[in-house]
């Protein structure tokens, strides 16, 4: 089975026992939407004047990011502390919060549309994961789904300045959760072999 079908049919290529190839995958997956975020938001700031970066630099900078709601660990010693599932409940988290925000970051081009479908096997490899390794706990009661407020202005029709400023935060809030995710899922994935050094 290739990679997507891997994530989507999993019973069907191999038991859910084999956690290490699923977290290759879920790494894989990760770290591309990684650079795709790194790539969009620097060419978004490189379309940007030098006052311009600099005023939305400050901005965000004393700003926070809507995912910043959900608890996850403060520094790198508490996340090589958190359990395998812990960090996979959180990531999970992550990637949830970005389904509905996601599709602003859509149109104009190819890396941008490749964001939502790649976040939904993303979001799918990691519940699998969750299933795995949680040995009977309920880490979803209830089928619960995580709500969010959406960003504040993100169904509003906005001005020229107060769009810019919205992609900004978008994209830059973006790159920060997709870092999160992969330093959780390979930090997580690298639990799964007992001789490897996990230091971050």
């Amino acid at each position: 089975c290739d990679q997507l079908m891997f994530f989507l049919h999993l019973t069907s290529c191999q038991p859910l026992s084999d956690s290490q190839r699923l977290f290759s995958i879920a790494v894989s997956r990760v770290q591309h939407l990684h650079l795709l975020a790194q790539r969009i938001f620097s060419d978004f700031e490189s379309s940007l004047q030098t006052e311009e970066q600099r005023q939305l630099n400050k901005i965000f900078l004393q700003d926070f990011c809507n995912s910043d709601y959900i608890i996850s660990p403060i520094d790198k010693h508490e996340t090589q502390r958190s359990s395998v599932l812990k960090l996979l409940s959180i990531s999970y988290r992550l990637v949830e919060s970005w389904e509905f925000p996601s599709r602003s970051l859509s149109g104009g081009s190819a890396p941008r549309n490749q964001i939502s479908p790649k976040l939904t096997e993303l979001k799918t490899g990691i519940h699998l994961l969750i299933r795995a390794n949680q040995d009977g706990a309920e880490i979803f009661p209830d089928n619960s789904v995580l709500q969010l407020a959406p960003y504040g202005n993100y169904y509003q029709s906005l001005g020229a300045e107060e769009s810019l400023r919205r992609s900004y935060e978008l994209l830059a809030c973006f790159k920060k959760d997709m870092h999160k995710v992969e330093t959780y899922l390979t930090v997580a994935k690298c639990r799964l072999s007992p001789e490897a050094n996990c230091t971050l």
